[in-house]
């Protein structure tokens, strides 16, 4: 389980071993140093990228082609790294997705829920929104230029040849998982729930976003960021900050020390 979760979760956070472990699912084509920078960024809060299969270190791995194996394995790693410890867990675009079909099969398993589930850029999983042709069987230039209108996705790789065949296959499965995704009716989570929407997303309008509410049957919180689908990353310091409020009623307080 050790080497397994080495390769889920291969860049830990030094906040200390009381820190609430925050794991951070990335959107389609990503990996985990997309959580790189949030790292030490949220008192309290031990960041814990997750790196799927098909990408960074793991390029070798085959990526998954629907979301059910994918939050089947990943649950067992969630629940494996959090062991007895109060968790949350965060999703940007098709990771939101992923987060939520995680936080049911993991109350499918009777197992500890997530403290707080905090979501961006998707679509409530039981609203529809037409963002446009499939993605998974696009040819390649015209992935790559939508790639580089939703913006996120350096420029140096979208136009090195060499580096696009390493990039796209995993652009392609998760891009098949969202699409391949049907949304089977449950009772709604329990949990605390945190939408972070955009204004000008086209992937996920903000009435989609805030549909998100009806997924919970605790606490909801809706903030708004002006700016298209990547606006949490844009805007990181104001991500941190949402973060940190949603988070703190599980977050140790720091003991004082007289100077």
């Amino acid at each position: 389980m050790l080497e397994t979760l080495s390769r889920w979760l291969p860049l830990r956070d030094r906040t200390g071993d009381d820190a609430l472990p925050l794991f951070c699912l990335p959107h389609a084509g990503a990996g985990a140093s997309a959580y790189r920078p949030w790292q030490g960024k949220v008192a309290g809060v031990a960041v814990l990228p997750v790196q799927p299969p098909g990408r960074e270190a793991r390029f070798r791995d085959a990526p998954y082609q629907h979301i059910a194996p994918l939050v089947t394995d990943l649950a067992t790693v969630v629940l494996a790294e959090a062991g007895d410890r109060p968790y949350a867990v965060y999703g940007h675009s098709l990771g939101a997705l992923v987060a939520f079909e995680l936080a049911r099969e993991i109350r499918r398993r009777e197992a500890p829920e997530p403290v707080h589930l905090i979501v961006s850029g998707c679509v409530a999983p039981h609203r529809r929104f037409d963002d446009g042709p499939p993605v998974r069987n696009m040819a390649q230039p015209e992935l790559v230029r939508m790639l580089r209108r939703l913006g996120g996705t350096p420029e140096w790789l979208l136009a090195d040849p060499s580096t696009l065949e390493l990039f796209l296959p995993a652009v392609r499965a998760d891009f098949s998982v969202k699409e391949t995704y049907t949304y089977g009716a449950e009772p709604p989570l329990s949990i605390p729930l945190t939408v972070l929407s955009s204004t000008a997303d086209p992937r996920a309008s903000h009435e989609t976003q805030a549909a998100w509410g009806e997924q919970t049957t605790g606490p909801f919180e809706l903030h708004t960021f002006a700016g298209g689908h990547f606006a949490v990353f844009d805007q990181a310091g104001v991500t941190h900050k949402y973060l940190a409020e949603a988070l703190r009623p599980w977050v140790k307080p720091r003991p004082w020390v007289e100077t």
